[in-house]
């Protein structure tokens, strides 16, 4: 499966697109990227988020604001109520459009801040998606104007908001051509970067030489394969480490590090600290309520 070029609605009468995403058995993995930006606000599910080369788990008032670009899907494993479907709602808008009005108007310069940030993916606390909930609900029920009113002030509050954290370590360049073999090697390593990293095969998916591929993969993602596939291993085995008590050694397995003393050095040097002292900064809670309620 190759991430694939979402074309996005467009509307004879906003400027932006928006969508509310209602899915009573599963959000999918659906590998993917658009020139827009993307803004996520995920609700009554978790699961897992890929965003680039990060790995990810998410919960109910996920809020993900997504570059140009950049390859991304989230892919659930659960609804918090069961008799309510996933909910994602989601606002696109074009860089140059938005960009039109932040470069001229000072007072929107901390959204042109905000998106610049964004080019690698940023994530918000889930109170932020809370507290923020009620205004994407509302959106649906406006008129074009008032809604564009909305949407910047949704950006200016998240341009505010100092519990952004960036995603991605890999942010993707303008691509001239040759989308598809890039495309083809991303969703190759996602779906398969647990096992064995395998050059000549990657090579081949791209229809180009070993050496080739290692020169286009770093120039649009500005990261080598080997780093990105260990950010990929490390960010599932941080999901794990966060969210089940599977034994440290089985986990190292399972994302691709048969060696448990490589594993600890590989986590280490991604995450600066050991996979046991990452898993004690996460105590079991309960992520149901807080404002969660049947759609």
């Amino acid at each position: 499966m190759r991430a694939y070029l979402e074309h996005l609605p467009v509307s004879d009468t906003a400027s932006w697109s928006l969508r509310d995403r209602r899915l009573d058995d599963a959000i999918p993995f659906q590998w993917h990227h658009h020139p827009e930006y993307e803004l996520t606000l995920t609700l009554n599910s978790r699961g897992q988020r890929f965003v680039g080369d990060h790995v990810g788990t998410y919960g109910h008032a996920d809020l993900v604001l997504i570059g140009p670009n950049l390859p991304h899907t989230w892919a659930s494993r659960a609804k918090l109520l069961a008799d309510a479907p996933h909910v994602a709602l989601v606002f696109w808008f074009r860089g140059a459009w938005i960009a039109g009005m932040t470069d001229g108007t000072v007072e929107l310069r901390p959204v042109r801040d905000l998106l610049e940030r964004a080019q690698a993916g940023l994530a918000f606390a889930p109170e932020t998606g809370l507290a923020l909930m009620a205004d994407f609900q509302d959106m649906f029920g406006l008129p074009p104007l008032q809604r564009l009113h909305g949407l910047l002030s949704i950006l200016m509050r998240l341009a505010g908001d100092a519990t952004a954290r960036p995603l991605s370590r890999a942010v993707p360049q303008v691509v001239q051509g040759g989308r598809s073999r890039l495309d083809r090697v991303l969703a190759h390593l996602h779906r398969h970067y647990a096992e064995p990293l395998r050059m000549a095969e990657l090579a081949g998916i791209a229809a180009l030489s070993v050496s080739g591929l290692h020169r286009m993969f770093v120039r649009h993602t500005q990261t080598s394969i080997t780093r990105y596939v260990a950010g990929l291993r490390i960010g599932e085995a941080c999901s794990r480490l966060s969210t089940t008590m599977q034994p440290i050694g089985l986990i190292a397995e399972a994302v691709g590090y048969p060696s448990l003393a490589n594993f600890n050095r590989q986590f280490r040097a991604l995450r600066g600290m050991t996979p046991r002292a990452y898993r004690r900064m996460f105590a079991p809670r309960d992520v149901v309520g807080d404002g969660l309620k049947t759609p």
